[in-house]
C-alpha cells in the first residue's frame, strides 16, 4: 500500500499534489466541524455545512453558513482557525513545514511543489524561504494581536485574548472571518482599524516580496522587478480605492455621509483595503451605493499577490494587462518594466486568468440572480 501511494505521488505533478492537498485537508476539516464538540448546542452539524464552512476556511473566503461567534465552541472555532492558517499559508508549506520539523530532507519534487505553491523565483532556497515564511508569519501575527489585545479585553475581558488572535490570523490570512457578527463596534476605533489595514497589506503583498524587502534592508539588495511591480500596483489600487469610494459614499448617510472629513477618509481607506479579499466589514457593505459596490467588485476580482495569504486574480496580472494596453495604445510592440522586457507569454497568461475569471463571475452572477430574482449586479458582487 504504502509503495502505492509513494509511486502514485512520483507520478503526481506539483498542481496535482497542490489539487489533492488543499481537497484532503477541506475534507479532514468538515469530518471535524461534523463533531458535536465542535458546536456550542454539542448538536452533530450537517456535513454540507461543515464541508462549506471548512472550504471557505481553508479557501479564506470568509463566507459561512453559521455565525462564527455564536454557533462554534472554542474547539471548532480553534479548527477554523487553524484551517485559515493552513490556508493562508498553503498546504504545501503546511507539509514542508512538516518534513523540515520530523528531520526528513526535502526532494527535488518538494521543492518544485512549493516553489510553484509560493510562485519562488527558483528551486534554490527554498527551505531558507520557508523557514523566512513562518518565523515572519508567526511574527506579525503576534504583533498584531497584541496591537488588538487592548481593545478586545476591554470589551470582553479575557475572551479578549484568544478574540485577539483570531481576528489578527484571520486579518493577515485575508479570511474574512470574525467572532463579532461585524466590527461595528469598533468603527472609530483607528488602534484596530489601522493594526487590520497592516495585517492585510502585509498578508496580501506576499512572501516573496518580503523576501526582497528584507534583503534590500539587511543587505542593499536592489528590488526584483516583480517586487516593484506588486508594490506599484498595490499601492495604486489602495489610493485609487480609496479616492474613489470617498467620492460615491461621502454624501451617503447610511455609511460614511454623517461622519468628519478625516474619519470619512479613513472608513474609505478601510473599505479600499479590505475589500480585495479580506472582506472585514466597517461601514456595511448592503448600505454602499452602486457606484461603491462596483470599485468593490474589480478590487475583489484583483485580490493580492501572487504567492501571498490573499485570492483573486493578482496584482500582478493586473500590471501586466495595463503595462500591455498601454504599449499597444503608444504603438509599441515590446512591453518594458523597470528596464526589463515582459515576454509576450506572460501577457497571453494574464488575459487568459483575467478572461476565466470575469467569465466564472458572470455565470455565477446570472445563475444566482435567475434563482433568488436579485438584481445581476448584486449576484456578481456575491459571487466574486
Amino acid at each position: 500500500m504504502t509503495e502505492t501511494v509513494f509511486r502514485l505521488k512520483r507520478h503526481l505533478t506539483s498542481f496535482q499534489i497542490m489539487i489533492l492537498g488543499f481537497a484532503g485537508v477541506i475534507l479532514l476539516g468538515a469530518l471535524v466541524l461534523m463533531l458535536p464538540i465542535a458546536t456550542v448546542q454539542r448538536v452533530w452539524t450537517p456535513f454540507h455545512e461543515a464541508l462549506f464552512t471548512s472550504t471557505s476556511a481553508v479557501c479564506v473566503t470568509g463566507l459561512v453558513v453559521q455565525d462564527t461567534g455564536s454557533y462554534w465552541s472554542a474547539f471548532g472555532q480553534t479548527v477554523i482557525l487553524l484551517l485559515i492558517q493552513i490556508g493562508g499559508l498553503g498546504v504545501i508549506t503546511g507539509a514542508v513545514t512538516f518534513l523540515m520539523l520530523s528531520g526528513r530532507n526535502i526532494t527535488l519534487k518538494e521543492r518544485s511543489a512549493m516553489q510553484d505553491a509560493i510562485s519562488a523565483p527558483a528551486v534554490g532556497g527554498i527551505v531558507r524561504l520557508t523557514r523566512f515564511i513562518l518565523k515572519g508569519t508567526f511574527l506579525v501575527e503576534l504583533l498584531g494581536a497584541l496591537a488588538l489585545l487592548p481593545a478586545f479585553c476591554r470589551d470582553y475581558g479575557l475572551r479578549g485574548v484568544w478574540m485577539a488572535v483570531f481576528h489578527s490570523v484571520s486579518a493577515f490570512c485575508n479570511a474574512g472571518f470574525d467572532l463579532l457578527d461585524g466590527f461595528d463596534g469598533f468603527r472609530h476605533d483607528h488602534l484596530v482599524g489601522g493594526t487590520l489595514i497592516a495585517l492585510i497589506v502585509l498578508g496580501g503583498i506576499g512572501f516573496i516580496v518580503w523576501d526582497d524587502i528584507v534583503n534590500l534592508v539587511l543587505r542593499h539588495k536592489n528590488l526584483s522587478v516583480y517586487t516593484k511591480l506588486v508594490l506599484r500596483v498595490t499601492a495604486v489600487l489602495i489610493l485609487s480605492g480609496t479616492a474613489l469610494i470617498a467620492f460615491f459614499e461621502w454624501n451617503n448617510a447610511d455609511t460614511i455621509g454623517g461622519m468628519n472629513t478625516g474619519e470619512k477618509i479613513f472608513q474609505s481607506l478601510f473599505q479600499s483595503v479590505t475589500t480585495r479579499t479580506a472582506g472585514i466589514d466597517l461601514i456595511g457593505n448592503t448600505a454602499l451605493t452602486d457606484s461603491s459596490k462596483l470599485i468593490c467588485m474589480f478590487l475583489m476580482l484583483i485580490g493580492g499577490a501572487s504567492g501571498s495569504t490573499a485570492g483573486g486574480v493578482k496584482v500582478g496580472t493586473l500590471g501586466v494587462i495595463v503595462m500591455a494596453v498601454m504599449c499597444s495604445a503608444a504603438g509599441r510592440s515590446e512591453i518594458r518594466f523597470s528596464k526589463r522586457r515582459i515576454p509576450s507569454d506572460m501577457v497571453v497568461r494574464a488575459i487568459t486568468v483575467l478572461t476565466i475569471n470575469l467569465s466564472a463571475g458572470l455565470f455565477g452572477g446570472l445563475l444566482i440572480s435567475a434563482r433568488e430574482g436579485v438584481p445581476l449586479m448584486t449576484s456578481m458582487y456575491e459571487t466574486i
